[in-house]
């Protein structure tokens, strides 16, 4: 068995809207009435007087009108325009195209200050609620000899936190004013590629190889959560009947945490997935009940899980908690796949994906609907991230961000 090591820091440092379909045009006689009145004169051999004339011409003007309109009245209704996306706006950053966003977070003592990160050593920060954002500095996160990837921040209090790829751990204690670089073993098994803020110089971390760390000494002190690693906990269980076990690379593909702190994983190649709760020695692994491999998997509202699988397919878990008991629910995807799930309230979610997929559901998931508006938005649509039920942002790729208007 492998165990997993604690770790111990040495070195301290127009008039109508929306726009209707084409219809046909309502053509009228070409000079109008007045028009002739006021420039046409009779002709000096005619017989008839003026004011006879221009009755004659009033009344076979009228004729056609009425003619045009009753036409036009046995046309078909035009169609319903469709729903303008209203309750998103894309918002303008100060970052190079290719750039990834991965994670956003807001100081829970001020909701109008926030954090945005993503790859190339991305660090966006915002004052007035993610409406506009400018690139933050941090020297100590400044290292010419590597490119980071900021992958996940969270806030409580004032304190936050920050890690990234290479292995970078930030610690602020002044709500993001000054942020300081703690020093990480060279013993940490993986990548750090989630934490949370838990409480007073406390937090828990998370590696793409299944290590969870805990600290409660501003992160100098590290205690492990999980006895062995996932790639031992596999050895021992394979014979126990976890399909795809065996071609377990020692990654996750994507890792998502509770609110009360249990974790849900998906193995690098999408075979099976892995749920870990408070005080359990190891990960339990679990056999997909799904034929098609899984993309990403994360927990809905009501403490239930949600389950994505490559080509666009979503599955609710049956009742809540753990399990391995899952219904798919219809989607329009248009063949994208569906990358993220996130909850505004227990009936309310947006999903989001490849090629601008974005769809709302307000019913708790039993039916899902596609919000075009983001059709036209030429990039994929990585994590829906809401802060709270008015705040919540999409983040994408080529720097693509929605935020929330409700």
């Amino acid at each position: 068995m492998a165990a997993m090591p604690n770790l111990q820091v040495t070195d301290c440092s127009s008039l109508f809207a929306p726009r209707l379909p084409h219809r046909p045009s309502l053509t009228l006689p070409h000079s109008g009435f007045i028009a002739k009145a006021s420039l046409q004169q009779p002709h000096h051999h005619s017989a008839s007087p003026p004011s006879i004339v221009n009755r004659r011409q009033l009344i076979s003007q009228a004729a056609s009108l009425s003619l045009s309109l009753a036409t036009l009245s046995t046309l078909p209704p035009p169609a319903k325009s469709e729903e303008v996306l209203s309750e998103w706006e894309r918002v303008s950053l100060p970052i190079d195209p290719g750039v990834v966003l991965l994670d956003i977070a807001f100081v829970p003592d001020d909701m109008n200050h926030g954090f945005l990160l993503g790859t190339r050593q991305t660090i966006l920060e915002t004052k007035d609620g993610g409406n506009t954002w400018v690139p933050r500095s941090i020297p100590s996160a400044e290292d010419e000899d590597f490119n980071y990837r900021f992958n996940s921040i969270s806030f409580k209090g004032k304190e936050g936190w920050i890690v990234g790829k290479p292995a970078i751990l930030l610690y602020t204690s002044d709500a993001g004013e000054s942020w300081e670089r703690i020093p990480l073993s060279a013993q940490l098994p993986g990548d750090m590629v989630y934490i949370k803020a838990t409480g007073e110089k406390s937090a828990e971390m998370v590696t793409d190889q299944g290590a969870i760390y805990v600290t409660s000494n501003r992160g100098y002190n590290w205690r492990a959560a999980v006895q062995e690693t996932v790639s031992a906990t596999l050895n021992r269980t394979v014979s126990s009947g976890i399909s795809g076990a065996s071609y377990y690379t020692g990654t996750f593909n994507t890792v998502n945490r509770s609110p009360d702190g249990r974790y849900v994983a998906v193995s690098s190649r999408g075979n099976f997935y892995l749920t870990w709760e408070p005080g359990q020695p190891f990960w339990q692994p679990h056999n997909r009940a799904i034929a098609r491999r899984i993309q990403s998997m994360g927990w809905r509202a009501d403490g239930g899980l949600w389950l994505l699988v490559r080509g666009g397919g979503l599955f609710l878990s049956k009742g809540t908690g753990i399990t391995e008991d899952f219904e798919e629910v219809p989607v329009q995807s248009r063949g994208f796949g569906i990358l993220d799930v996130g909850y505004r309230s227990e009936d309310e979610a947006w999903a989001a994906g490849g090629s601008g997929v974005l769809l709302r559901t307000t019913n708790g998931g039993k039916s899902w609907t596609r919000d075009k508006a983001a059709d036209n938005i030429a990039a994929n649509l990585y994590s829906v991230k809401f802060i709270n039920d008015k705040k919540g942002f999409v983040l994408g790729n080529d720097g693509v961000l929605l935020r929330y208007l409700g």
